[in-house]
């Protein structure tokens, strides 16, 4: 007998030279039958399954060389996992032309990407930007965007706005003919050919979170939008010794906008009052809530195109010119009577000879505690007595200044309430002065004030006035950058952040009461 060359046939060979006859020999031996048959299946079990292992092996080799044809061999650690697509599901198993299916040996399995939340903006940190695009639509829906802003110019900037939040108000802008409206996503085809999509002009007041801060209403930043990128309709003159003029903007027909007319407008005041844009956050901030809306804006009305503010029109005030009157007519000496009485306070009905305004009580703690803050004094103190005014100042200007040896007679300025709700003040003409030094702080505007309204005494005590007016301040792109950028805002709430301490050090100092104001 020849010895074979191959391993497979060497061990089959061996297993009949040596086991076959000792088989035979124990079968024919008079050895109990159980121990014949047990033996007879174990060597039976050990070929068996050496003939298995040796078709696996086989179909494998055949695999691999299957693949070596026409494409390269893979990595092997690429070999058990499928290719996982850009939007995280994993494919099903590819079919055969014979209608069955390779089942790798991978269990298929949907990938959930968790988008996180942006972050609020501290700062000037800024998103990358997405683009909207705009497509033709036959008749113009509910998300249809309109306004002045909206504009299919060639020129046209790109828009920062179309981060979350981003809406404008306002008359569908038309272009020959159709209506146009922003849509997320790349180039539509329509009417079978590609169409030149134009792009929105960015607004002016920027949100890149999913929400506006939360101290800010839907009604504010509506009013915002349409003071800052509503077109000019018209210019009107306002009797006023300020030079301000009044804006007639295009804007839409429904809402609660106050109009001067059938358009909504806005007072453009001069650029050396942009403290009335910064006195609107910081008054939102400390739940007063008594001011308009103000934002900056870049007027084609001043020659040499600086930002200027410009502060929303309300004909509901009254009286309704909303900057020079007053309401109630009152001097130094009635007022402080007035706040001995408390007129108004936990729904007391005042006396005829208390000699009461309609005016709650609080209102004048609320207006104390917001001009000492930004150093106010066109309101309380129309004299400049309180303080050592400069040159510049108004009532040096006018020779106010000599009238402080008579202070009861005084007459206040620009009390301001609403015709449909004369209990609450609506504080205008809110020019702030961050240069006055701490020891010429104006602390007549604190006099006779005995109470202080919660909800702003413990925002200036919770350490995050400063990180509030930066998210606030950031919305308003014109006035941010008119002010230097971050590095400017902040030296403006340096100069809060240190009155507050000593507002607080006031109250603790002559034992004013903090209490809840919300009447």
């Amino acid at each position: 007998m020849t010895c074979p060359d191959k391993p497979g046939q060497l061990i089959n060979w061996f297993f009949c030279s040596l086991c076959v006859p000792r088989v035979c020999k124990l079968w024919s031996s008079r050895r109990p039958r159980t121990r014949r048959n047990l033996l007879l299946g174990t060597a039976c079990a050990i070929y068996l399954g050496f003939l298995v292992s040796q078709v696996g092996r086989a179909s494998i080799q055949q695999g691999q060389a299957a693949e070596k044809g026409p494409h390269h061999s893979r990595h092997p650690a690429e070999a058990s996992f499928p290719e996982i697509p850009l939007d995280g599901t994993l494919a099903p198993p590819e079919s055969q032309g014979n209608e069955t299916t390779l089942q790798p040996n991978v269990v298929y399995i949907t990938l959930r990407s968790k988008r996180s939340k942006p972050a609020n903006i501290r700062g000037t940190v800024k998103p990358k930007r997405r683009k909207k695009y705009a497509v033709v639509s036959a008749a113009p829906g509910p998300e249809a965007l309109a306004g002045p802003s909206l504009q299919p110019q060639e020129d046209s900037r790109a828009a920062d706005a179309a981060a979350p939040g981003y809406t404008q108000g306002g008359n569908p802008a038309k272009v020959g003919g159709q209506p146009w409206r922003l849509v997320r996503g790349r180039a539509v085809r329509a009417a079978g050919s590609d169409i030149q999509l134009p792009k929105a002009r960015e607004s002016n007041i920027r949100i890149y979170s999913e929400s506006a801060p939360s101290w800010l209403s839907k009604d504010d930043i509506r009013r915002m939008r349409l003071l800052a990128d509503a077109a000019v309709a018209g210019l009107q003159p306002v009797p006023s010794k300020s030079g301000a003029r009044l804006l007639v903007l295009e804007g839409s027909a429904t809402g609660s906008v106050p109009r001067c007319g059938p358009s909504p407008c806005g007072l453009l005041k001069q650029p050396l009052d942009m403290s009335e844009v910064f006195a609107f956050h910081l008054d939102r901030i400390l739940g007063l809530n008594r001011t308009l809306p103000s934002v900056s804006r870049k007027s084609e009305f001043i020659q040499d195109g600086r930002p200027c503010p410009v502060v929303l029109w309300d004909s509901s005030l009254s009286p309704a010119s909303n900057d020079t009157h007053s309401s109630v007519k009152l001097t130094w000496g009635t007022y402080q009577q007035l706040l001995k009485q408390k007129c108004w306070q936990n729904g007391r009905v005042p006396k005829p000879e208390w000699g009461c305004t309609e005016i709650h009580h609080h209102e004048w703690s609320k207006m104390a505690l917001f001009d000492f803050l930004l150093q106010i004094y066109n309101r309380l103190d129309t004299n400049c007595c309180g303080f050592r005014p400069r040159k510049e100042d108004t009532c040096v200007q006018n020779g106010l200044r000599p009238k402080c040896d008579d202070q009861d007679s005084t007459a206040l300025a620009h009390i301001i309430q609403r015709k449909h709700d004369p209990r609450h003040l609506v504080f205008i003409d809110n020019k702030g002065f961050f240069d006055r030094s701490e020891d010429n702080l104006n602390f007549k505007l604190l006099e006779g004030i005995k109470e202080f309204p919660k909800s702003a005494v413990s925002v200036l005590k919770s350490q995050h006035l400063r990180q509030k007016l930066l998210q606030s301040l950031f919305l308003d792109k014109v006035y941010w950058e008119s002010q230097g950028g971050r590095q400017g805002i902040e030296k403006l709430i340096d100069v809060i952040e240190q009155r507050a301490k000593i507002l607080i050090t006031y109250i603790n100092a002559h034992g004013a009461k903090v209490l809840p104001m919300n009447e």
